[in-house]
């Protein structure tokens, strides 16, 4: 069976208020982390290693940086593979967008024009490797509507994030974004199951589901879109994120390894995960999977010598 035709629709305007100073001038996915490396390059490396074809990064706050980073390092190379990726901006006279589901509302026409079999709506946000196909296999052996990749964290901190309620199956049947009392992991009292931000869809149910979330008042994927696909009978999974197998990675890596860095003191603990030490906990040096093209392109020339 041929692998599913991916659109990416990569969230890349946000504004990180807890990141200044850093995000004065950009926004929170045009941060440097080090060594030339920017936040968004991990959201990337996952869709172009993983053969995403079409990959479209809706910018907003001061998106010139992250504008120049994307022409600079990875449009030219990722046009030599046949791989399509732009920058997107509201336009037209309805000003700004107003959330994460405004934003894909407004580029739904994207879907028209491409006929995916799947629609990946991620984060550019986060630190991590993960190969989206594994997530599109369990997606389309559960024949779900959509699929919401999932880690789970401690129930102390889980007022930062979208928290799932799963049956044993993966089949979600409640959805909170940000709540003050959270819902704990089945038979663990220490934590729960959090979104990572990253989601597949069918096309025509994200479509559906847009529509009616930004036409009933909603604008946001995880307070407005999520809850109203579960109270709506969707079929919405959560895809555990520890099952992920990327190649490359070494043994002392930590398994599984997912950061949100929203905020300066989290930003420093993964830039420490990255780059002290012999042996990170999170090793960038991994030609199987490269964080840049120009990374691939040296391996590639190694090879051929």
């Amino acid at each position: 069976m041929p692998a599913p035709r991916i659109l990416a629709l990569v969230l890349a305007g946000g504004e990180g208020r807890r990141l200044r100073p850093l995000t004065a001038d950009c926004a929170k996915p045009a941060v440097d982390i080090g060594h030339g490396y920017r936040i968004v390059d991990f959201v990337l490396a996952n869709l172009v290693n993983s053969g995403v074809p079409w990959i479209y990064v809706i910018a907003q706050y001061k998106p010139v940086p992250l504008i120049e980073h994307l022409a600079r390092v990875w449009r030219s190379p990722l046009a030599k593979r046949g791989c399509v990726l732009r920058p997107v901006l509201a336009a037209g006279t309805d000003g700004a967008f107003k959330g994460t589901a405004d934003a894909v509302y407004r580029n739904l026409h994207l879907l028209a024009r491409h006929e995916p079999d799947l629609v990946a709506v991620f984060s550019a946000d986060h630190v991590y490797r993960m190969d989206i196909g594994q997530m599109a296999d369990f997606h389309l052996g559960r024949n779900a509507d959509a699929t919401v990749a999932a880690v789970p964290v401690p129930v102390e901190k889980a007022g930062a994030f979208g928290i799932i309620e799963a049956a044993e199956d993966g089949k979600i049947v409640g959805f909170q974004e940000k709540p003050a009392h959270p819902a704990r992991m089945p038979n663990d009292a220490k934590h729960a199951y959090a979104s990572m931000g990253n989601y597949l869809f069918d096309p025509i149910v994200l479509a559906d589901l847009v529509e009616a979330t930004v036409e009933g008042g909603g604008t946001d994927f995880g307070r407005d879109l999520l809850p109203r696909a579960v109270r709506g009978g969707a079929r919405l999974f959560a895809y555990d994120f520890s099952t992920n197998r990327v190649p490359g990675v070494k043994p002392y890596e930590e398994s599984a390894y997912w950061r949100d860095v929203g905020t300066l003191e989290a930003l420093g603990e993964a830039r420490r995960d990255l780059f002290e030490g012999a042996t990170p906990r999170f090793d960038l040096r991994n030609s199987a999977w490269p964080l840049q093209p120009r990374e691939a392109t040296r391996t590639e020339a190694r090879a051929e010598r």
